[in-house]
């Protein structure tokens, strides 16, 4: 009669664990219909995970070389632009893409070397822009046409040399046709560029190709086909007044376009002072940033805010949740430049610092949340 009670205890504790167990087996398929159904379940399990991505990019303005900037640059026969640039290489370098508005045309000294109004450059201007952390190039403005087809083609052969891309003017039809993309951390970028006009200058009307103008319709459909091979897409436009602090009407509605039309980011370039970033919100609920204009960053224009760049940094922020990709631009910051004497490009605040706040209040005019150099 005493054992009893263990008797039963020892029963529970058996029928306990058996339940238990049964309770945490999975049911297994048993036909077809069953296994598409298990099947479905699994997949939906999976994609209910949150997978997360980043990239940042790095845009600066115009790389305009005037006679006095490369004759400060020169080495003997050859030059070195390294230096003018040094100062600045770790904000070129810290993003993972880095884009620079190549306004002048490295033609290289075998064309002769030029100065405003019609430009050439040496070569060794891309080999400090490659040593300094760019990773692509736009060339579409209004400059592109300076010295004629044979300075394009040298530029894009020394521009092929280094490993640079380069988006805006081509060699070929074959050249135009491939969209440039950068892939970093799971994200492909798209990069588009265009120029307002070339000055007068007309590329021969069978090779287009040489420069890319503004044509909204040409625009819509480079933006459609680089959405087909990129997660986001960047647009370089040459546009505004120049020496226009402010935006122009032409501005403003060709930016709206673009946004529309499905650019993710817009960069513009030639009024050669800073204009004001914005956000615009478009009709599919995405928020387009554009730098309207980001001035010079290294050039031989002095004075009335020519000598004042900077570096706009943004990220690119991927997610996959539940089988549906999002990617929004997010978190920009600007870190303004100047441009010394000697042509040597430095952070503003370090070169000019009772000039910050000024250009800090300028750029976030209409993105308030703008991220800058405090004082």
């Amino acid at each position: 009669m005493k054992k009893m009670p263990l008797l039963l205890i020892i029963l529970l504790i058996s029928i306990g664990g058996f339940s238990y167990w049964l309770s945490n087996q999975k049911e297994e398929p048993k036909n077809a219909s069953d296994l598409e159904t298990y099947r479905n379940v699994s997949q939906n399990m999976n994609n209910s995970s949150l997978d997360k991505s980043m990239v940042t990019l790095a845009a600066i303005g115009d790389i305009l070389i005037h006679d006095r900037v490369y004759e400060k640059a020169a080495k003997g026969e050859s030059y070195n632009f390294n230096p003018m640039l040094q100062d600045v290489q770790n904000l070129l370098q810290d993003a993972d893409i880095t884009i620079a508005n190549q306004e002048t045309v490295i033609g290289g000294t075998s064309l002769g070397l030029s100065s405003y109004p019609t430009f050439n450059s040496p070569t060794e201007v891309g080999d400090a822009l490659k040593s300094s952390g760019i990773d692509i190039v736009s060339m579409a403005n209004n400059h592109t046409l300076d010295r004629g087809e044979k300075a394009i083609q040298n530029a894009i052969q020394h521009w092929n040399k280094i490993d640079m891309l380069y988006t805006g003017s081509y060699t070929s039809k074959e050249d135009r046709d491939q969209i440039r993309t950068i892939e970093h951390n799971g994200i492909t970028l798209a990069f588009l560029s265009y120029t307002y006009g070339t000055n007068g200058i007309r590329p021969p009307a069978n090779k287009p190709y040489l420069v890319n103008y503004i044509d909204k319709k040409i625009m819509s459909r480079d933006i459609q086909e680089a959405k087909k091979q990129a997660d986001s897409v960047v647009v370089s436009v040459h546009f505004g007044t120049e020496y226009e602090r402010l935006p122009n009407h032409t501005q403003l509605e060709l930016s709206s376009f673009l946004a529309e039309a499905g650019a993710d980011l817009i960069l513009g370039h030639h009024p050669h002072v800073l204009q004001p970033l914005e956000w615009i919100e478009t009709k599919d609920n995405r928020k387009v940033l554009v730098a309207y204009s980001l001035g010079n960053f290294l050039s031989g224009q002095k004075g009335d805010y020519k000598d004042i760049g900077g570096v706009l940094k943004v990220e690119f922020a991927k997610e996959k949740f539940r089988g549906k990709t999002t990617l929004t631009v997010t978190s920009p910051s600007f870190t303004p430049t100047f441009v010394d004497k000697n042509y040597h490009v430095h952070p503003l605040k370090k070169a000019n610092p009772k000039q910050l706040e000024e250009i800090n209040n300028h750029m976030s005019k209409w993105v308030p949340d703008l991220k800058v150099p405090k004082e």
